[in-house]
Protein backbone atom coordinates (compact mmCIF):
# COMPACT_ATOMS: atom_id res chain seq x y z
CA UNK A 1 0.00 0.00 0.00
CA UNK A 2 1.38 3.50 -0.84
CA UNK A 3 0.51 6.47 0.23
CA UNK A 4 1.30 10.36 -1.08
CA UNK A 5 1.95 12.80 0.70
CA UNK A 6 2.84 16.99 -0.02
CA UNK A 7 6.77 17.35 -0.82
CA UNK A 8 6.43 20.16 2.17
CA UNK A 9 4.95 17.76 5.14
CA UNK A 10 7.39 14.67 4.55
CA UNK A 11 10.58 16.51 4.60
CA UNK A 12 9.09 18.20 7.77
CA UNK A 13 7.58 14.57 9.22
CA UNK A 14 11.15 13.08 8.53
CA UNK A 15 13.03 15.32 9.74
CA UNK A 16 11.13 15.01 13.20
CA UNK A 17 10.86 11.53 13.20
CA UNK A 18 14.49 10.76 12.55
CA UNK A 19 17.49 11.99 14.70
CA UNK A 20 20.47 13.88 12.65
CA UNK A 21 23.37 12.12 11.85
CA UNK A 22 21.77 8.94 11.49
CA UNK A 23 20.43 7.14 7.89
CA UNK A 24 17.46 5.95 9.28
CA UNK A 25 14.56 4.36 6.34
CA UNK A 26 11.77 2.84 8.78
CA UNK A 27 9.92 4.78 11.72
CA UNK A 28 9.81 3.00 14.71
CA UNK A 29 6.24 2.36 16.88
CA UNK A 30 5.86 3.75 20.04
CA UNK A 31 8.73 2.93 23.20
CA UNK A 32 7.96 2.08 26.46
CA UNK A 33 9.95 2.27 29.70
CA UNK A 34 7.26 0.20 31.41
CA UNK A 35 7.45 -2.12 28.98
CA UNK A 36 7.02 -4.93 31.41
CA UNK A 37 3.74 -3.72 32.68
CA UNK A 38 2.62 -3.28 29.01
CA UNK A 39 3.47 -6.26 27.34
CA UNK A 40 -0.32 -6.19 25.34
CA UNK A 41 1.13 -3.29 23.38
CA UNK A 42 3.24 -5.17 21.06
CA UNK A 43 2.45 -9.13 21.88
CA UNK A 44 -0.83 -10.03 20.77
CA UNK A 45 -0.73 -13.44 22.61
CA UNK A 46 -0.30 -11.90 26.19
CA UNK A 47 -3.89 -11.23 25.69
CA UNK A 48 -5.72 -12.96 28.72
CA UNK A 49 -2.73 -14.43 30.39
CA UNK A 50 -3.31 -12.17 33.73
CA UNK A 51 -7.01 -14.47 33.93
CA UNK A 52 -8.70 -11.65 35.04
CA UNK A 53 -10.43 -8.34 33.41
CA UNK A 54 -7.07 -6.17 33.09
CA UNK A 55 -7.34 -2.57 32.31
CA UNK A 56 -3.74 -0.68 31.60
CA UNK A 57 -3.11 2.84 30.38
CA UNK A 58 -0.09 4.64 29.24
CA UNK A 59 1.02 8.46 28.95
CA UNK A 60 4.63 8.68 27.81
CA UNK A 61 6.16 12.44 27.85
CA UNK A 62 9.44 12.20 25.82
CA UNK A 63 12.05 14.85 25.25
CA UNK A 64 10.63 17.32 27.48
CA UNK A 65 11.36 20.95 26.53
CA UNK A 66 11.95 19.71 23.10
CA UNK A 67 9.32 21.48 20.65
CA UNK A 68 7.26 19.16 18.37
CA UNK A 69 9.30 16.26 20.94
CA UNK A 70 7.26 12.77 20.87
CA UNK A 71 4.39 12.42 23.30
CA UNK A 72 2.36 8.38 23.49
CA UNK A 73 -0.72 7.81 24.94
CA UNK A 74 -1.92 3.95 25.19
CA UNK A 75 -5.09 2.38 26.54
CA UNK A 76 -5.22 -1.66 26.48
CA UNK A 77 -8.08 -3.96 27.94
CA UNK A 78 -7.68 -7.63 28.26
CA UNK A 79 -9.48 -10.91 29.75
CA UNK A 80 -10.06 -14.61 28.94
CA UNK A 81 -13.78 -15.17 28.20
CA UNK A 82 -14.80 -18.46 29.21
CA UNK A 83 -14.08 -20.51 26.46
CA UNK A 84 -11.40 -22.58 27.50
CA UNK A 85 -8.03 -20.71 25.81
CA UNK A 86 -9.55 -17.86 24.67
CA UNK A 87 -8.50 -14.72 25.22
CA UNK A 88 -9.80 -11.43 23.90
CA UNK A 89 -8.10 -7.66 23.69
CA UNK A 90 -8.35 -4.14 22.46
CA UNK A 91 -5.96 -1.46 21.90
CA UNK A 92 -6.05 1.89 21.43
CA UNK A 93 -2.39 4.24 20.83
CA UNK A 94 -2.18 7.60 19.70
CA UNK A 95 1.59 8.84 19.04
CA UNK A 96 2.07 12.38 18.42
CA UNK A 97 5.18 13.90 16.99
CA UNK A 98 5.60 17.69 15.17
CA UNK A 99 2.76 17.95 12.58
CA UNK A 100 2.21 14.77 12.66
CA UNK A 101 -0.33 12.23 15.01
CA UNK A 102 -1.25 8.76 14.47
CA UNK A 103 -3.64 6.61 16.26
CA UNK A 104 -3.95 2.70 16.21
CA UNK A 105 -6.88 0.96 16.88
CA UNK A 106 -6.71 -2.80 17.19
CA UNK A 107 -8.25 -5.67 18.29
CA UNK A 108 -6.68 -9.07 20.14
CA UNK A 109 -7.39 -12.82 20.28
CA UNK A 110 -5.40 -15.47 21.46
CA UNK A 111 -5.36 -19.13 21.87
CA UNK A 112 -3.53 -20.91 25.02
CA UNK A 113 -2.13 -24.25 24.76
CA UNK A 114 -0.42 -26.44 28.39
CA UNK A 115 2.87 -28.03 27.02
CA UNK A 116 3.95 -28.67 30.69
CA UNK A 117 2.76 -29.23 34.25
CA UNK A 118 3.12 -25.58 34.71
CA UNK A 119 4.04 -24.39 31.27
CA UNK A 120 1.21 -22.44 29.19
CA UNK A 121 1.88 -21.48 25.06
CA UNK A 122 -0.55 -19.22 23.98
CA UNK A 123 -0.79 -17.99 20.18
CA UNK A 124 -2.15 -14.45 19.26
CA UNK A 125 -3.52 -12.49 16.35
CA UNK A 126 -4.42 -8.92 16.19
CA UNK A 127 -6.12 -6.76 13.35
CA UNK A 128 -6.58 -2.95 13.11
CA UNK A 129 -6.22 0.38 11.60
CA UNK A 130 -3.86 2.63 11.62
CA UNK A 131 -4.52 6.63 11.11
CA UNK A 132 -1.90 9.23 10.02
CA UNK A 133 -3.00 12.67 10.14
CA UNK A 134 -0.57 16.10 9.04
CA UNK A 135 -1.12 19.26 10.00
CA UNK A 136 0.73 21.75 8.07
CA UNK A 137 -0.86 24.73 10.71
CA UNK A 138 1.26 23.83 13.28
CA UNK A 139 4.39 24.45 10.87
CA UNK A 140 6.45 27.70 10.61
CA UNK A 141 5.55 28.20 6.45
CA UNK A 142 7.87 29.89 4.00
CA UNK A 143 5.24 30.53 1.48
CA UNK A 144 1.55 30.32 2.85
CA UNK A 145 0.22 30.10 -0.72
CA UNK A 146 2.11 26.77 -1.30
CA UNK A 147 -0.81 24.53 -2.42
CA UNK A 148 1.26 21.33 -1.24
CA UNK A 149 0.31 22.28 2.17
CA UNK A 150 -2.76 21.12 3.38
CA UNK A 151 -4.24 18.85 6.02
CA UNK A 152 -3.99 15.15 4.89
CA UNK A 153 -5.77 11.73 6.32
CA UNK A 154 -4.59 8.54 5.42
CA UNK A 155 -5.73 5.08 6.57
CA UNK A 156 -4.11 1.60 6.24
CA UNK A 157 -4.73 -1.27 7.86
CA UNK A 158 -2.29 -3.47 10.36
CA UNK A 159 -2.39 -7.27 11.25
CA UNK A 160 0.05 -8.78 13.73
CA UNK A 161 0.84 -11.78 15.28
CA UNK A 162 3.01 -13.41 18.38
CA UNK A 163 3.73 -16.25 20.73
CA UNK A 164 4.13 -16.14 24.30
CA UNK A 165 5.91 -18.94 26.23
CA UNK A 166 5.37 -19.15 30.31
CA UNK A 167 4.87 -19.98 33.87
CA UNK A 168 4.44 -18.17 37.01
CA UNK A 169 8.21 -17.43 37.39
CA UNK A 170 9.66 -16.76 33.90
CA UNK A 171 8.55 -15.99 30.16
CA UNK A 172 9.52 -15.84 26.75
CA UNK A 173 7.84 -13.95 23.44
CA UNK A 174 8.38 -13.03 19.90
CA UNK A 175 5.87 -11.07 18.34
CA UNK A 176 5.00 -8.42 15.31
CA UNK A 177 2.45 -5.77 15.90
CA UNK A 178 2.39 -5.27 11.91
CA UNK A 179 3.83 -7.85 9.37
CA UNK A 180 2.03 -4.90 6.68
CA UNK A 181 4.11 -2.49 5.01
CA UNK A 182 3.11 1.35 4.32
CA UNK A 183 5.27 3.56 1.91
CA UNK A 184 4.74 7.80 2.74
CA UNK A 185 6.87 9.84 -0.08
CA UNK A 186 6.42 13.12 -2.08
CA UNK A 187 4.77 12.98 -5.25
CA UNK A 188 8.34 12.69 -7.46
CA UNK A 189 9.69 9.80 -5.17
CA UNK A 190 12.60 12.21 -4.23
CA UNK A 191 12.66 10.68 -0.34
CA UNK A 192 10.44 7.78 0.92
CA UNK A 193 10.11 6.78 5.19
CA UNK A 194 8.83 3.31 5.30
CA UNK A 195 6.74 1.62 7.62
CA UNK A 196 8.23 -2.02 8.12
CA UNK A 197 7.56 -5.07 10.52
CA UNK A 198 8.51 -4.67 13.82
CA UNK A 199 10.06 -7.60 15.96
CA UNK A 200 10.40 -8.09 19.48
CA UNK A 201 11.90 -10.67 21.34
CA UNK A 202 11.20 -10.05 25.24
CA UNK A 203 12.14 -12.38 28.67
CA UNK A 204 11.60 -12.18 32.07
CA UNK A 205 12.71 -14.52 35.35
CA UNK A 206 11.40 -13.55 38.99
CA UNK A 207 13.78 -14.83 41.69
CA UNK A 208 11.87 -15.25 44.93
CA UNK A 209 14.59 -13.83 47.30
CA UNK A 210 12.25 -14.42 50.13
CA UNK A 211 9.00 -14.40 51.51
CA UNK A 212 8.41 -10.60 51.43
CA UNK A 213 11.33 -9.66 48.34
CA UNK A 214 11.01 -11.24 44.28
CA UNK A 215 13.67 -9.85 41.77
CA UNK A 216 12.71 -9.92 38.32
CA UNK A 217 15.50 -9.23 35.67
CA UNK A 218 14.07 -8.49 31.79
CA UNK A 219 14.28 -7.99 28.49
CA UNK A 220 13.22 -6.51 25.40
CA UNK A 221 14.61 -6.09 21.77
CA UNK A 222 13.27 -4.53 18.87
CA UNK A 223 14.23 -5.31 15.35
CA UNK A 224 13.23 -3.30 12.03
CA UNK A 225 14.16 -3.07 8.76
CA UNK A 226 16.17 0.04 7.90
CA UNK A 227 16.78 1.45 11.77
CA UNK A 228 19.34 0.33 14.78
CA UNK A 229 18.62 -2.71 17.12
CA UNK A 230 16.51 -1.51 20.12
CA UNK A 231 17.43 -3.02 23.33
CA UNK A 232 16.03 -2.72 26.57
CA UNK A 233 17.25 -4.52 29.90
CA UNK A 234 15.23 -3.45 33.30
CA UNK A 235 15.75 -4.79 36.66
CA UNK A 236 12.76 -4.53 39.09
CA UNK A 237 12.40 -5.37 42.65
CA UNK A 238 9.04 -6.64 44.73
CA UNK A 239 8.76 -5.77 48.53
CA UNK A 240 5.99 -7.18 50.21
CA UNK A 241 3.82 -7.53 46.73
CA UNK A 242 2.96 -3.99 47.23
CA UNK A 243 6.43 -1.59 46.26
CA UNK A 244 8.13 -2.15 43.26
CA UNK A 245 11.27 0.13 42.05
CA UNK A 246 14.23 -0.33 39.73
CA UNK A 247 16.48 0.11 37.13
CA UNK A 248 16.67 0.46 33.15
CA UNK A 249 18.75 0.87 30.43
CA UNK A 250 17.80 1.40 26.49
CA UNK A 251 20.89 0.27 24.32
CA UNK A 252 22.79 3.54 23.30
CA UNK A 253 19.57 5.85 24.42
CA UNK A 254 18.73 6.04 28.05
CA UNK A 255 19.40 5.10 31.78
CA UNK A 256 15.52 4.99 34.09
CA UNK A 257 14.46 4.40 37.19
CA UNK A 258 10.99 3.33 38.00
CA UNK A 259 9.07 3.17 40.97
CA UNK A 260 5.22 1.55 41.32
CA UNK A 261 2.79 1.00 44.01
CA UNK A 262 0.06 -1.78 44.41
CA UNK A 263 -2.58 1.08 45.82
CA UNK A 264 -5.10 -1.87 46.13
CA UNK A 265 -5.78 -5.21 45.06
CA UNK A 266 -7.00 -4.03 41.94
CA UNK A 267 -5.14 -1.09 41.24
CA UNK A 268 -1.16 -0.43 40.32
CA UNK A 269 0.05 3.04 39.43
CA UNK A 270 3.34 3.34 38.13
CA UNK A 271 6.00 5.96 37.11
CA UNK A 272 9.84 5.56 35.01
CA UNK A 273 11.24 8.37 34.21
CA UNK A 274 14.80 8.42 31.63
CA UNK A 275 17.79 10.26 31.18
CA UNK A 276 18.98 10.54 27.69
CA UNK A 277 22.25 9.55 27.19
CA UNK A 278 22.73 10.48 23.86
CA UNK A 279 23.53 14.54 22.36
CA UNK A 280 19.75 15.03 23.36
CA UNK A 281 20.25 15.22 26.59
CA UNK A 282 21.34 19.10 26.01
CA UNK A 283 18.04 19.92 24.53
CA UNK A 284 15.37 18.47 26.88
CA UNK A 285 15.25 17.28 30.19
CA UNK A 286 14.27 13.79 30.38
CA UNK A 287 11.21 11.70 29.58
CA UNK A 288 8.30 11.01 32.20
CA UNK A 289 5.95 8.06 32.00
CA UNK A 290 2.78 7.24 34.40
CA UNK A 291 1.06 4.16 34.09
CA UNK A 292 -2.10 2.87 35.57
CA UNK A 293 -3.74 -0.78 35.50
CA UNK A 294 -7.15 -1.72 36.72
CA UNK A 295 -8.09 -5.24 37.29
CA UNK A 296 -11.64 -7.39 38.27
CA UNK A 297 -11.49 -10.99 39.22
CA UNK A 298 -12.49 -13.33 36.84
CA UNK A 299 -15.79 -15.32 37.28
CA UNK A 300 -14.36 -18.48 37.93
CA UNK A 301 -12.37 -17.89 40.82
CA UNK A 302 -13.02 -13.91 41.35
CA UNK A 303 -9.46 -13.17 42.66
CA UNK A 304 -6.83 -11.21 40.71
CA UNK A 305 -3.74 -13.05 39.86
CA UNK A 306 -0.78 -12.29 41.89
CA UNK A 307 1.93 -12.55 39.23
CA UNK A 308 4.56 -10.10 39.00
CA UNK A 309 4.36 -9.91 35.15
Amino acid sequence: MKIKLSIASFIVLVGLLFLPGQTVQAQKDSQYTQYMYNTMAFNPAYTGSRGSLSMNGIYRNQWVGLDGAPETLNFGAHSPIGVKGVGLGVNFTSDKIGPSSQSFIEGDFSYTIHVGEETKLAFGLRGGISLLDIDPNKLLIYDPNDYNLQRENYLSPRVGAGMYLYTDNWYVGLSSTNFLETEHYDDIQVSTATEKAHFYLMGGYVFNISPDLKLKPAALMKAVSGAPLSVDVSANALLYDRVTFGLAYRWDAAVSALAAFQVTDNFLVGYAYDYETTELNRYNSGSHEIFLRFELGTRFSGKVNPRFF
